[in-house]
């Protein structure tokens, strides 16, 4: 099945074309379909955003649309950042802009209390012509904690301090982040739904 990727993140993009393909689906770029729009996302959770985001490039490309809204929530930060992890230090932050302020945030903060989890919710949403569209959201979690430094090379945002066990996300290859992520876990589940709907 062809599916409609509703994010212009290259970096996520290429992660949820790679599990999807395990799945034994393909995403089509928004580039590729020819559309060129920023969608608010100004949900308070990331499956409201989840859906916001599939629903609006479903209407345009009139195709089953996937779209993830995810982020990190800390635990001594009462689950910040949040839906806000994205715009963490403002809204043109780069990662290292984000990753700088969360470990200002956490100094002088022990081991024990700097647990934290990666949540992803995913919607499939798929427009019909009678408006009697169909959505699900399938929400995936990573439990961790955060690291003192940036470890490892590889992923993006927040990978580098994302910690599981003494492994960072960054220092994991992709099959070994994507066989225990938060978005791993929730494509996965949403491949099952998938498998349900006849198209």
């Amino acid at each position: 099945m062809i599916f409609a990727a509703a994010t212009n993140n290259a970096k996520k993009l290429k992660e949820i074309k790679r599990i999807l393909s395990a799945l034994g689906h393909d995403a089509k770029t928004l580039r590729e379909l020819g559309i060129e729009i920023e969608i608010e996302e100004n949900g308070t959770t990331f499956a409201e955003n989840a859906v916001i985001k599939a629903k609006a490039i479903a209407e345009i490309c009139k195709m089953p649309t996937i779209s993830d809204d995810s982020g990190l929530e800390v635990d001594f930060l009462d689950g910040a950042p949040g839906v806000y992890t994205a715009r963490y230090a403002g809204e043109n932050a780069t990662d290292d802009d984000n990753i700088n302020k969360l470990l200002n945030a956490l100094n002088g903060v022990e081991k024990e209390k700097r647990t934290a989890a990666f949540v992803s919710s995913v919607c499939l949403y798929i427009p019909t012509e009678t408006g009697e569209d169909t959505s699900v959201v399938c929400t995936g979690k990573c439990e961790g904690w955060i690291g003192w430094e940036r470890i490892g090379d590889g992923g993006f945002g927040y990978d580098p301090i994302f910690m599981v066990g003494d492994t960072s996300y960054s220092q994991m290859s992709a099959e070994e982040k994507d066989a225990i992520s938060h978005r791993g876990k929730a494509l996965r589940l949403l491949g099952e739904e998938i498998a349900k709907i006849t198209f």
